[in-house]
């Protein structure tokens, strides 16, 4: 792993750790309260500062996940190479784009 790469999965790593811990806390706190899903997303909907934390949230899910997974298919794959790089580019966009979508749907809805 380059030193980029290394920095990038540790950097997201902690930006990752602080929005689960937030979304499992939401989370807990909506299904105690009893709200519905009609609730939220009425709680949700136009909040910029919803759309804001889960923007950052999907980005560096897009950035970590694809680096720990070029790791895994590096040792176990053996797969090396360009064609793993870009595979791995294509992943990180496929989660990048899923991940603003439902952002803006929820944030739309």
């Amino acid at each position: 792993m380059t030193p980029v790469l290394y920095l990038a999965q540790r950097g997201t790593a902690f930006v990752l750790a602080f929005a689960v811990t937030i979304h499992l806390v939401t989370i807990i706190y909506a299904i105690r309260g009893g709200l519905t899903a009609g609730e939220i997303l009425a709680r949700t909907h136009g909040n910029r500062w919803f759309l804001g934390f889960y923007l950052v949230f999907v980005i560096a899910a897009a950035i970590h996940a694809p680096i720990g997974l070029r790791s895994v298919l590096r040792e176990w794959a053996k797969w090396r190479g360009r064609s793993l790089d870009l595979a791995m580019l294509a992943v990180s966009a496929l989660l990048l784009v899923l991940g603003v979508r439902a952002a803006f749907a929820v944030y739309l809805a």
